[in-house]
């Protein structure tokens, strides 16, 4: 799978397929070998739980799953909608992040 990932941990980025289509969260997670990220709140899964010692608590806890990284976009800070990332090189060779819809490094 392609190691590159269009996220970064930290990110707000909005749910563009699937159950939570439309909802925004951060990302807490990036896991670029397999091309996914986990986002807080968002594509939730339940997880049965037992109990390791004497006298813990098994259960249902719910967690969040980790989605593909296709599945979101990145919210732009500045205009505050979805949007692609463009990279632009300054002269002292950093390459920055940009909003392709205005422009704003992100």
């Amino acid at each position: 799978m392609n190691s590159k990932v269009h996220v970064k941990k930290g990110d707000t980025v909005q749910i563009i397929s699937g159950k939570d289509k439309g909802k925004e969260g951060k990302v807490l997670e990036v896991s670029p070998k397999e091309g996914k990220v986990i986002v807080e709140g968002r594509g939730m899964v339940t997880k049965h739980v037992k109990p390791r010692k004497m006298g813990e608590q098994g259960g249902i806890v719910k967690a969040e799953g980790a989605m593909y990284a296709s599945k979101v976009m990145i919210v732009c800070p500045k205009c505050g909608k979805p949007t692609r990332i463009g990279h632009q090189v300054s002269d002292d060779g950093t390459k920055t992040r940009v909003c392709r819809k205005c422009g704003a490094t992100l």
